[in-house]
């Protein structure tokens, strides 16, 4: 966007929709307060960074005493790690509502900067969070007067009835064929990217505005941080939450394991080198925070500015932010 020096110092939220943000993280913290879920703040810059692939991390250099610790530093992604450390600490369920960043991610529904709500409950699986989950999004739309039913599907279930394909044995030519009106170039593309693609070409369009679909047990394949559970298939416990055609949370019965969490990062970062990708540190502290001993639990990531999209009817993220990128 070329910036209009008229007009280009004014915040593209209304007022209406400050104030909303305003009442949602009010809200947030009366829902929490009533569940006894302690609000926490962890750092947002960091010695490690995202390994994942598809995520790609901001860093700034630091310029002060070297006794204070490694210089590069990374804004982080989210704040799942070190709320992760303070679990193992024995702090209990716990949650954060702030800031993250992430790299190159930007366009009517992504900001480089944006608000996430993300919580952990020891003791809960992730079909018990994402209930949870759901019932919090449900009070935010009735802020507005809005009525919002629920929905849940297996993974397998939605692809099975919207395609006639089983997402975790199908060949990659059937995972293409119902792609191919849109002129995709299959060249390069995994398995894994083509789901995803029939997910946001097919799938996220048609989702009813007032319904919120709850997806869970994912292929093994896109397990990040989540639980594999063995069987044939194995699937990724694991919870996505759609509130019409928007994804506005992700969820883990979340691993515990420090060896396989270690191993995970390992193949990160070969995929990384693949791609000549950065390669980020590998979150050491993490690692030692599992092997003490990571309390069995699930996580969820909610990002709250798409939560206001909602609220709200807009279809750009920059009508929920009081200064997107653009403007910042």
């Amino acid at each position: 966007m070329t910036p209009n020096p008229a007009n280009d110092w004014q915040p593209t939220a209304p007022l209406r929709a400050l104030k909303l943000r305003a009442g949602l993280y009010a809200l947030i913290r009366r829902f929490f307060a009533e569940r006894g879920v302690l609000e926490v703040e962890t750092p947002i810059l960091s010695e490690a960074g995202n390994t994942d692939p598809n995520i790609q991390s901001l860093s700034l250099e630091f310029e002060g005493p070297a006794a204070a610790g490694q210089r590069r530093r990374w804004l982080r992604t989210s704040p799942e790690h070190a709320l992760k450390r303070l679990l193992a600490a024995g702090v209990g369920d716990c949650y954060e509502l702030g800031r993250v960043f992430r790299n190159g991610e930007a366009g009517k529904c992504h900001n480089p900067e944006f608000t996430m709500l993300e919580w952990y409950r020891e003791g809960w699986d992730h079909h018990r969070l994402m209930e949870e989950c759901a019932d919090l999004v449900q009070a935010a739309m009735a802020l507005v007067g809005k009525r919002t039913t629920v929905r849940r599907m297996s993974f397998g279930e939605l692809y099975r009835d919207r395609f006639g394909l089983d997402p975790h044995t199908a060949s990659e030519a059937e995972l293409y064929a119902p792609l191919a009106m849109f002129g995709i170039d299959p060249q390069g593309l995994t398995r894994d990217d083509l789901l995803d693609l029939l997910m946001t070409h097919l799938v996220q369009p048609v989702l009813p505005d007032n319904r919120i679909l709850l997806l869970y047990d994912y292929p093994a394949s896109q397990c990040a941080l989540a639980r594999i559970r063995p069987g044939e298939p194995p699937v990724a416990e694991r919870f996505e939450l759609y509130l019409g055609p928007l994804e506005l949370a992700n969820g883990y019965h979340e691993l515990c394991d420090a060896g396989e969490q270690r191993e995970r990062f390992d193949r990160d970062l070969v995929v990384r080198q693949g791609r000549g990708q950065v390669r980020p540190p590998v979150d050491e502290r993490l690692l030692a925070a599992l092997d003490a001993g990571l309390p069995s639990c699930a996580g969820v990531a909610l990002g709250v500015d798409r939560l206001l999209m909602a609220m709200l009817g807009c279809e750009r993220i920059a009508d929920v932010l009081a200064f997107p990128f653009e403007r910042a």
